[in-house]
């Protein structure tokens, strides 16, 4: 038995079609995707599409991820008048506003999706959410301590995969095979490739392989600049693009740094986005 399991797209339609294709030529049994097609990148539709269009045809099994879960809670801020129209909280939702005026006449699809799948298999069941068990925006990381992981995944499992962090990792803990898939569309461990987890069921038990899968990053530049999403974002996306150009994690860093100047009226978020990556 061979089992695809991708997370994390992220709107990086050029890194999801290349995935594909390198599931394709792997010819696995099953292919589970594991929430976050959406947000951050610059074309939520057409991920969105796709990889809905693929569980339809070629039941891929699809959940949601907590940038989903935000698509829904930006319709209900819509719904109830309370999108900000100027000022830092305007500033900080036009990342999640732009995904959402791609994909908001798609919000029943979304809101269909379940948070979790789980496969039976002869040598136990496959279990895959997005992020721990504990809630959908709780990473579960390679350097935490068996203790840590033990509250976070389902100890019942054989297998437990999980996306959310966008940094691969393969770990027993204790019966259970922990397999963090990392991210098709925005990588956070310095490797600009595209990540997914191949795992494999023989008599020898389950294994778990990180494949990385090397794309046109300048494809997905272009498709932020060309698409509208530079100015639809704001200063923002030049945060979003950097990551994408590095592999690395930047949003976590600047938000604890600059969002209560921000907030205080002490400095701009075009400079504080400035001063950011000029440092």
């Amino acid at each position: 038995m061979k089992i695809a399991i991708l997370a994390d797209t992220h709107a990086n339609l050029a890194a999801l079609h290349a995935v594909i294709e390198d599931i394709d030529s792997w010819a696995p049994d099953a292919v589970i995707f594991a929430g976050d097609m959406v947000n951050r990148g610059p074309q939520s539709d057409a991920c969105l599409d796709l990889t809905l269009r693929l569980r339809d045809e070629r039941g891929w099994r699809v959940i949601a991820g907590n940038h989903e879960r935000y698509m829904l809670r930006y319709a209900e801020d819509v719904a109830a008048g309370a999108v900000p129209s100027s000022g830092p909280r305007y500033e900080f939702s036009r990342l999640i506003g732009w995904a959402y005026s791609q994909v908001s006449d798609r919000l029943p699809a979304i809101a269909a999706l379940s948070d979790r799948y789980d496969l039976a298999t002869p040598a136990g069941t496959l279990r895959v959410m997005h992020a721990s068990v504990r809630h959908d925006r709780d990473g579960v990381l390679e350097a935490a301590s068996d203790d840590e992981l033990r509250e976070q995944i389902d100890p019942t499992a054989a297998v437990f995969c999980v996306g959310h962090t966008h940094m691969p990792f393969v770990r027993q803990v204790d019966a259970t095979l922990l397999v963090n898939v990392g991210s098709v569309g925005l990588p956070f461990d310095g490797d600009t490739r595209a990540a997914y987890a191949r795992l494999t069921l023989s008599r020898g038990g389950w294994a778990a392989d990180i494949r990385r899968v090397a794309y046109d990053v300048a494809i997905s530049e272009r498709a932020f600049v060309e698409g509208g999403a530079m100015e639809a974002i704001g200063p923002m996306a030049e945060i979003m693009l950097r990551e994408l150009r590095t592999g690395t994690s930047l949003m976590f860093d600047f938000l604890p740094r600059y969002s209560p100047p921000i907030h205080a009226g002490e400095i701009s978020v075009a400079d504080a986005v400035r001063a950011f990556l000029d440092g």
